[in-house]
């Protein structure tokens, strides 16, 4: 979490903070293990929860949800909105925050720091809600639903984070340049009016997932998310030649890899059964003369066809090999 959000503030300060608008100030990142850790529980109870009011936090829309379902609500869960109650408390105090962000459904919690800061200090603090993004279904994003765009590249890929947004739907790409990017408001208005005209280009995604992705990981993130849009959907020789292995993986995230040795006379059908990506016997010569195989995007129907190097073999020493639609091959070749 910590590496994600430097490297966002880092990425905004780098590409998107114009010089002369003023001094992007340094994001404190802070665990609040570091104080709730050092917390005795009765020096808690007798401060924080001396404040906290039961009727308040039972009368909670999501507590009273808890409690009417099946699972219950452990004391654990309960006891949640008072620590972050208490992490509001303490970043008032030590470090003069007045305002705590987050999801509508964190309305109860925020109300229950803003209660307990505005009785322990008497200052005036604050809350502010955003509404939560959901799938075109009316589900929310997140982990707990399965359907998290992640901002660690091991998690999420530049290349599916620039798919996911490509891949949104007319109805929600305005409201998403708006929340997710910081291009002028003119600037989106136009970019609507000129998708109105030419829909069949896909600009306002394009542009989506291009600002999203720089903002995430960089500019080299978004040239590798572009460079993995070419290999795929394009199946660009040049693109597949200038992608790292680290590129190739997330890319194939479920490709096998296969280091191989380049012998002399070396056919297509014995790079298939070398990497196994052919059953032996007829029915493997059959699957590439039927046109179920393909190197580096082009299909071989001629299973003697010897290899080439620059056009099976390309210049960063690795081939792309696909059998049927989906079951992709990684080679990687040694001492050529």
């Amino acid at each position: 979490l910590r590496a994600g959000l430097e490297r966002l503030f880092g990425n905004h300060r780098e590409l998107f903070w114009e010089p002369g608008a003023g001094r992007l100030g340094r994001a404190a990142l802070l665990d609040n293990a570091r104080w709730l850790g050092r917390e005795p529980l009765l020096r808690f109870l007798g401060g924080a929860g001396g404040r906290l009011r039961m009727g308040t936090l039972l009368s909670r829309q999501s507590c009273q949800a808890r409690l009417r379902s099946a699972e219950g609500m452990s004391l654990a869960e309960f006891l949640y909105p008072a620590l972050q109650a208490y992490d509001f408390l303490h970043l008032h105090r030590h470090h003069g925050c007045r305002i705590q962000l987050g999801g509508h459904d964190q309305m109860g919690n925020i109300m229950s720091g803003y209660e307990l800061v505005t009785k322990m200090t008497g200052t005036d603090v604050f809350g502010i809600t955003v509404p939560l993004i959901t799938s075109t279904t009316g589900d929310k994003l997140g982990k707990t639903a399965g359907n998290a765009v992640w901002l660690n590249r091991d998690k999420t890929s530049p290349f599916e984070l620039y798919q996911f947004f490509v891949r949104q739907q007319d109805n929600v790409v305005e409201k998403y340049l708006k929340l997710f990017t910081f291009l002028p408001l003119e600037e989106i208005a136009h970019i609507m009016e000129m998708h109105a005209k030419e829909p069949e280009k896909w600009g306002p995604q394009k542009r989506l997932a291009a600002e999203v992705t720089k903002l995430v990981h960089g500019r080299e993130g978004l040239e590798s998310a572009k460079r993995c849009t070419k290999a795929l959907y394009h199946s660009s020789v040049e693109a597949l030649e200038e992608m790292s292995d680290q590129e190739l993986q997330e890319l194939f995230r479920q490709a096998t890899s296969a280091e191989l040795m380049l012998e002399p006379g070396m056919t297509v059908l014995d790079l298939c059964r070398k990497a196994n990506a052919i059953p032996d016997g007829p029915s493997g010569y059959r699957k590439i003369t039927d046109g179920g195989v393909s190197i580096n995007g082009n299909r071989v129907t001629n299973p003697e066809t010897v290899l080439i190097l620059g056009q099976h073999i390309l210049k960063n020493g690795v081939s792309l090999l696909r059998v049927g639609k989906k079951n992709y091959y990684i080679i990687k070749w040694l001492q050529l």
